[in-house]
């Protein structure tokens, strides 16, 4: 009844569509929680040794809510799945305390190796929609990784991770505040990459405008295309 709680608790703080609905509206209307609850019963069979009936729950979850938790994953109070429809969480994932993740998270493997293979999520980490963890790698305490996020490598602590391959920016040199990351605002490495070509071809430009005697700014003179020289229709 404890983890209940808990799981209840983190959908009403971090979810705003929760505001006023009551407890047993929570329970019965949020699929993220069902999967949640299926999981944490089908978990509990599996490590009493029970064959089977553990695999089969998380087949029939699957099936009423598209998310997918391995009953051998292991996982902490208070994960809030928000929407949830295919979320992956692998069979030696490890989820800490106050998790939140989006629709489309995956936390995979890589190949098919055995043993540990599935990503690490410390407490208070927040995963955009789409996200792909994969691998046995760390994503550290209080990170936030943005929405359509390949990572593949270690998240260092309270970093904001982007792209792909996932690596970590800043936004306005601070950390976002919160339990959810401010989305729109998330840096574009690939914007700002273009940003700055932009504004190395406009030197250049101008650099060359003052090479020929140019007057910097000034429209360049447009030399039409002759056509290529070639032979007649007739062969001739």
């Amino acid at each position: 009844m404890r983890k209940l709680r808990l799981d209840v608790a983190a959908v009403r703080e971090r979810d705003p569509a929760a505001e006023g609905v009551s407890t047993l509206g929570i329970v019965t209307g949020w699929p993220g929680l069902h999967a949640l609850l299926t999981y944490r019963v089908a978990h509990a069979l599996d490590a009493a040794g029970v064959s089977y009936l553990p695999r089969a729950l998380s087949y029939f979850s699957r099936a009423l809510t598209g998310i997918e938790i391995h009953p051998r994953a292991k996982i902490g109070d208070g994960l809030f799945i928000d929407h949830g429809m295919g979320v992956v969480i692998g069979e030696t994932a490890e989820v800490g305390h106050n998790v939140t993740m989006y629709q489309g998270v995956t936390l995979g493997g890589t190949g098919f190796e055995t043993g540990k293979r599935h990503p690490t999520v410390q407490d208070n980490v927040t995963i955009g929609s789409g996200a792909k963890l994969l691998g046995p790698i760390t994503i550290g305490h209080g990170a936030k990784i943005g929405a359509n996020t390949v990572v593949i490598h270690e998240v260092p602590p309270n970093s904001t991770v982007v792209g792909n391959p996932g690596h970590p920016v800043r936004i306005e040199g601070r950390k976002p505040e919160g339990p959810d990351a401010d989305w729109v605002h998330l840096p574009d490495p690939i914007a700002d990459a273009l940003k700055q070509m932009a504004t190395r071809v406009a030197m250049l430009e101008r650099e060359v405008a003052m090479l020929r005697g140019e007057e910097p700014g000034a429209p360049a003179e447009v030399v039409p295309l002759r056509p290529a020289r070639g032979p007649s229709p007739a062969g001739g």
